[in-house]
């Protein structure tokens, strides 16, 4: 699997650019005073508790400090997916965005595969502006209505029913043509089924077909390499997609279910995120390129991997890659993927909107804190952890190490060192009140697949774990140690009756790259502060916990409408 590069050659270092109300207040917290050092999170993303087999990349690593924490500090675990992170129900799991938007608002919000369920169930999708608005474009133009994004019931970034909701209601509104632009998964679901997807999404058409609607695939690809790029990483991903869908450049197959077929068999072994582009050809032509007066929708609700190709068709002076003539279309996202800069402008359900975050509480009450992680996480500790917001808090400091730019299965350390040795750094100053960090490997080696190689990723964050620990102790701080979701914790799909791993027809077990439903592991470690435990009171608690056991730590009484501390003095 090819790594994303990163944009940098150097860390990226932002200090605070938004000052916040001083309404935000803070009451001292009635029993204990606070740690004396800095209070610090450190997020071992995709780290989950797994059952403990040979399918358990975390159980398999040799994680002496992880033991030692389990054995001698208060340890527990917390829910991490389904209603505990704001998603439709417990079968749903969870992920990095949802995960760290739980940890820093202290609260669990509605989220966006929810918020579109409710938008589509209740019709104000379609009675919204911008719906109507791309409806009458096309109908005017007589140019297709085209939906690009993610083909899976995965429900991380998309979700296949949201897609036949909106052709289904498209055809219904009297849109004569519709053009899918399918981007393949392997990575929320197992990693060889796109076909199933392929079999739903075709019946969807044939039935429009059927009924009078010219609707057909136009073109596609695998997410990790076409379109879905984030952070800035790799913008040859999103040009590699724009010319894909816009300009119907790209190898070419008759349907979609040959392309699939046609580039597995030109690339044995390949899982379906890696698949290459396509385009769907009749003639010779391409059946769908988005043309002048068009319409687009982006049906991706998640906003991290939307971000960038909305910017290719929403920014004016665009200088990321050479687009081309601009086609002028209607462009819409499922969701605004990002509030503070307005992206995209227009949208079909409104995102949550989450207000008196930690950060903003801390940065009101002139609390300085640090966040920083590497470039593939970078993003979740510092927007998603302020709520979805961009930009700096006064008092926040936010440092990017750039991410590996080769598969992440071949450097399953990846950059958790550079981050250790930073943050280190940054600790012993005395700057900083709070921290947050993200170790990535768990999560992005984790959707390699690669059992041994995510082994290798969680021995590298626990042995930086290692080199955290004693200068917590030396600075009188305090370490709370845990998880967004989990990933490397089941690394092999199970049959959901015996709970075994399955099998290949070679008698193989089948890789799982996607996330799991486990509860992840949560450690506190505060030598100085003696008689702190955890609460058998809340046996149910989860990430959203996190916030007010924070401030806690800090000496800090949360909000009353804080899900409560995790935290009781013994």
């Amino acid at each position: 699997m090819d790594a994303t590069p990163a944009p940098r050659a150097a860390p990226f270092v932002l200090r605070y650019t938004t000052r916040m109300s001083s309404s935000l207040k803070l009451e001292r917290h009635p029993a204990f005073p606070g740690v004396k050092g800095p209070v610090v999170v450190a997020v071992m993303d995709g780290v989950g508790v797994g059952a403990h087999d040979e399918g358990d990349a975390v159980h398999l690593a040799r994680t002496p400090v992880m033991d030692w924490l389990k054995a001698n500090a208060p340890y527990r675990t917390l829910r991490a997916h389904g209603t505990a992170v704001g998603l439709p129900s417990d079968d749903d799991m969870g992920n990095s965005e949802v995960g760290h938007n739980a940890l820093g608002a202290g609260r669990v919000f509605d989220q966006g595969a929810k918020l579109v369920n409710a938008a589509i169930e209740s019709g104000r999708l379609f009675a919204g502006e911008a719906w109507l608005a791309a409806v009458a474009k096309v109908k005017q133009s007589g140019q297709p209505l085209h939906f690009i994004g993610l083909l899976s019931d995965g429900n991380v970034h998309s979700h296949e029913q949201h897609l036949f909701a909106l052709l289904r209601r498209a055809a219904k509104d009297g849109v004569k043509a519709l053009r899918v632009h399918p981007l393949l998964d392997g990575r929320d679901v197992p990693e060889t089924s796109a076909l199933t997807y392929v079999e739903r999404l075709e019946a969807v058409l044939d039935e429009l077909r059927r009924a009078g609607c010219d609707a057909r695939v136009a073109s596609g690809g695998g997410r990790m390499k076409v379109t879905m790029d984030r952070y800035e990483a790799d913008w040859a991903m999103v040009e590699r997609g724009w010319k894909l869908h816009v300009r119907g450049e790209g190898q070419g197959f008759p349907s979609l279910e040959a392309a699939v077929e046609g580039l597995r068999a030109a690339t044995p072994g390949v899982i379906d995120q890696n698949l290459p582009g396509f385009v769907i050809t009749e003639g010779g032509q391409p059946v769908g390129p988005i043309r002048e007066g068009a319409a687009v929708i982006f049906f991706n609700f998640r906003g991290d991997r939307a971000i960038e190709l909305t910017r290719a068709f929403e920014d004016t002076a665009f200088t990321k890659f050479d687009r081309g003539p601009r086609p002028d279309v209607f462009y819409a996202g499922m969701m605004q993927y990002d509030g503070d800069l307005k992206l995209p402008s227009r949208f079909l359900v409104a995102p949550p909107e989450i207000d008196r975050t930690l950060s903003a509480h801390l940065s009101a009450a002139g609390v300085t804190q640090l966040a920083i992680s590497e470039t593939q996480k970078f993003g979740h500790v510092t927007y998603f952890w302020n709520g979805n917001r961009s930009g700096a808090l006064e008092g926040e400091t936010w440092v990017e190490v750039p991410s590996d730019t080769l598969p992440f299965e071949e450097r399953p350390w990846m950059k958790a060192a550079e981050i250790t040795d930073r943050l280190l750094t940054e600790l012993k100053t005395g700057r900083h009140r709070h921290a947050r960090l993200n170790w990535a490997n768990g999560d992005m080696v984790g959707h390699t697949g690669v059992r041994e190689s995510t082994i290798v990723a969680v021995e590298a964050v626990d042995l930086q774990l290692g080199r955290l620990v004693p200068v917590i102790e030396a600075l009188q701080g305090a370490l709370l140690v845990l998880a967004d979701h989990g990933n490397a914790d089941e690394m092999y799909e199970r049959d959901k009756k015996t709970g075994k791993p399955q099998v290949d027809a070679a008698g193989k077990p089948r890789a799982k790259t996607s996330h799991t439903l486990n509860p992840v592991p949560c450690h506190l470690y505060a030598p100085a502060a003696k008689g702190l435990r955890f609460s058998e009171a809340l046996p149910q608690a989860g990430l959203g916990n996190v916030a007010a056991t924070v401030l806690h730590l800090l000496g800090y009484a949360a909000p009353a409408d804080y899900l409560p501390s995790l935290l009781e003095q013994g």
